[in-house]
C-alpha cells in the first residue's frame, strides 16, 4: 500500500462495504449492524495509516494523487491533503464508528438502509476534505446531501419531512452560487492554464488576479453556500429543526461533521481564492459571527427541548470559528481549527448523552427531569464532563480554542478592534449559564417525575461510545500541542498568503494611480 493510494483507499472503503451491504439479506439485522461498524472501523484504521505518514512540518499538499477524469474539460480525480484536512478527515473516520454503535438501539426499523446511507454519507464527508479539484469538490459536497436527506426524512421525529426539506433546499439554494462560480473560475483560470480548469492547486495560482470587483462578486458565490452549511447568523434557521428531527446518530454526524464543512470551505476556498475580498469583508462576517454567538447563546436560554438547547449552542460556538478565521492571525486560525475540533467532541457528546437520556424516557423536556443524580450516576458524571467541555473549563478541550480565537481576534490587524474580542467574550459567559442551568434543572434537585425511577445507568455499549469521545476532551485540554502542530504550518501559510496577497495587490493599485 503506497502513500500515494492512502486517500483513495480510506474515500472508497466505506463505499465497497455499502454495496457490500445491500447483498445482506435485511432481515439478519445484526449482521448488517456489525457489518457496517467493521467497515467504519478499518476505515479508520486506514485514515490512521495517513495520519502516521503525513509531515506536519511540510508546506504543501501531501499524498497527492492526480488521475485524469472527464480529459476534455481538464478535470480530474485529484485528492490530497495539509495539516487542516489531515484533522476534518481523521474526525470523519473517528465518529463515524461511533454514531454507528450509538444507533443500536435507537434505530430499529429499515436497519439495513440506515447503515447504507450512513456509510455513504461517510464516502462523501471525506471526499469533501481531500479533494483537490473544484470539480471533485461539488460533486461530493452535493452527494452528501441525499444521504442526509434520508436519514433525517426517514429516521428523525414527528416533523421529520419538513425538517429534512428545509435542509435540503437551504444547502442547495447555496451550492447553485456556488456552481455558477466555479464554472467562471474554471473558464477565467482558461486563459492562464491553457484551457478550461478546475484544477484546485493552479486555481490558488490564478485567482488572485481576478479583478477586485470581480473576486468580490465570486467571494459571495462560494460564501453564500459555506455560510448556510456553518450556518451563519441569519442563516442558521434550517438547524434547529433539523438537529431536533434527525435521530441521535444524524444529529451527531450533522453537528461533528457537517457544519464543518462549510467553516473548512471558508478557509480552503474563500480565503485563498479571493484574499482581497476576504480582507474586505472580514469585518462584516466577524459582526455576524458575532452576533451569532449572542444570538445562540440567548435563544438556548430559553428551551425547554434538551436537544434544541444543544442545536442552538452550536449556532454559538461556531460564531466563534468563523470569527477566529476573519482575524487573520496565526492564533485565531489555530484557535478556530481548534475549536472545530473541539465543537465535534463536546457538542456531539450532549448529543450522544441526550439520546442516551431520550431512549429511556421518551422526552427531551428539561421539566420533566430532575434528581437524577443518584439514580444514574455515571450518566450524570457524563453529562457533567461534556457540559464543561462545551462551556470551555480550563483543563478541557473547549477552553483552549475560544482562548487563542479571543487572544487572536486581540491582535488582528485587519479587525484592529477589541471590541470584537470583548462582544465575544460575552458568548463564553453566556454559555456557562444556558448550560450549567440545563444541568441544574435535568440532574439535581428533588425527583418529580415517578418514572425516572426506573432509569438504568450507562450500559457497557454506551461507556464504550462515550469514552473515547472524552479521552479526547482531556487530551486537548491537557496537552493541545499534539493537534495544535499538525495544522501549524497550514495557519502561518494561509494567514501570510491571505494578508500577503492583499498588501500587494494593494500596492500595485497605489502604483497605478501615481504613474
Amino acid at each position: 500500500m503506497e502513500n500515494i493510494s492512502l486517500l483513495t483507499y480510506t474515500l472508497f472503503l466505506p463505499l465497497l462495504g455499502a454495496i457490500l451491504i445491500l447483498f445482506i439479506n435485511k432481515r439478519k439485522e445484526n449482521a448488517i449492524r456489525l457489518s457496517g461498524l467493521v467497515i467504519s472501523i478499518l476505515t479508520f484504521i486506514v485514515s490512521l495509516f495517513v495520519f502516521f505518514n503525513f509531515n506536519p512540518s511540510a508546506d504543501n499538499f501531501q499524498m497527492v494523487q492526480k488521475v485524469g477524469w472527464i480529459k476534455n474539460l481538464n478535470i480530474s480525480y485529484q485528492v490530497g491533503i495539509d495539516g487542516f484536512s489531515l484533522l476534518l478527515l481523521m474526525l470523519t473516520t473517528f465518529l463515524t464508528p461511533i454514531t454507528l454503535l450509538s444507533a443500536r438501539n435507537s434505530i430499529n426499523k429499515q436497519v439495513k438502509e440506515f447503515t447504507f446511507f450512513m456509510l455513504i454519507l461517510e464516502v462523501g464527508m471525506i471526499g469533501v476534505f481531500i479533494s483537490l479539484d473544484l470539480f471533485l469538490f461539488y460533486i461530493f459536497w452535493e452527494a452528501m446531501l441525499i444521504p442526509m436527506y434520508f436519514i433525517i426524512g426517514i429516521w428523525g421525529g414527528d416533523r421529520r419531512i419538513y425538517a429534512a426539506v428545509k435542509f435540503f433546499l437551504f444547502t442547495m439554494f447555496g451550492s447553485l452560487l456556488m456552481l455558477v462560480a466555479i464554472v467562471w473560475l474554471a473558464i477565467y483560470a482558461g486563459q492562464y492554464l491553457g484551457g478550461f480548469s478546475t484544477d484546485l492547486l493552479a486555481l490558488y495560482k490564478v485567482a488572485p488576479s481576478i479583478a477586485s470587483n470581480v473576486q468580490n462578486y465570486l467571494f459571495w458565490a462560494f460564501c453564500l453556500s459555506f455560510a448556510i452549511k456553518v450556518p451563519i447568523f441569519p442563516l442558521h434557521t434550517w438547524l434547529p429543526d433539523a438537529h431536533v428531527q434527525a435521530p441521535t446518530a444524524g444529529s451527531v454526524i450533522l453537528a461533528g461533521v457537517l457544519l464543518k464543512m462549510g467553516t473548512y470551505g471558508l478557509v480552503r476556498f474563500c480565503l485563498p481564492l479571493f484574499p482581497s475580498a476576504s480582507i474586505q469583508f472580514a469585518p462584516i462576517l466577524s459582526i455576524l459571527a458575532i452576533i451569532g454567538i449572542i444570538y445562540g447563546a440567548l435563544v438556548s436560554m430559553v428551551q425547554t427541548d434538551m436537544k434544541k438547547l444543544v442545536a442552538y449552542s452550536s449556532v454559538s460556538h461556531l460564531g466563534f470559528v468563523v470569527l477566529g478565521i476573519f482575524a487573520f492571525t496565526q492564533e485565531s486560525m489555530q484557535g478556530a481549527i481548534i475549536q472545530m475540533i473541539n465543537h465535534v467532541l463536546s457538542t456531539g457528546a450532549l448529543f450522544l448523552i441526550v439520546g442516551i437520556i431520550y431512549e429511556r424516557t421518551h422526552t427531551r423536556e428539561i421539566s420533566e427531569y430532575g434528581g437524577i443524580a443518584k439514580i444514574v450516576p455515571l450518566f450524570s458524571i457524563a453529562f457533567m464532563i461534556a457540559s464543561l467541555s462545551s462551556m470551555g473549563l480550563p483543563g478541557l478541550n473547549g477552553f483552549i480554542g475560544e482562548f487563542l480565537i479571543l487572544l487572536g481576534v486581540f491582535k488582528s490587524n485587519v479587525l484592529n478592534n477589541w471590541m470584537y474580542a470583548i462582544f465575544a467574550a460575552t458568548g463564553v459567559i453566556l454559555s456557562a449559564v444556558y448550560l450549567l442551568w440545563l444541568y441544574q434543572r435535568v440532574v439535581f434537585g428533588e425527583v418529580k417525575n415517578e418514572k425516572l425511577y426506573k432509569l438504568t445507568d450507562l450500559s457497557a455499549r454506551e461507556m464504550f461510545v462515550l469514552i473515547p469521545v472524552f479521552v479526547f476532551i482531556f487530551w486537548i485540554g491537557i496537552y493541545p500541542n499534539t493537534f495544535l502542530n499538525i495544522s501549524k504550518t497550514f495557519s502561518a501559510r494561509i494567514v501570510n498568503q491571505v494578508t500577503t496577497d492583499n498588501a500587494a495587490k494593494i500596492k500595485l493599485s497605489e502604483n497605478i494611480k501615481d504613474k
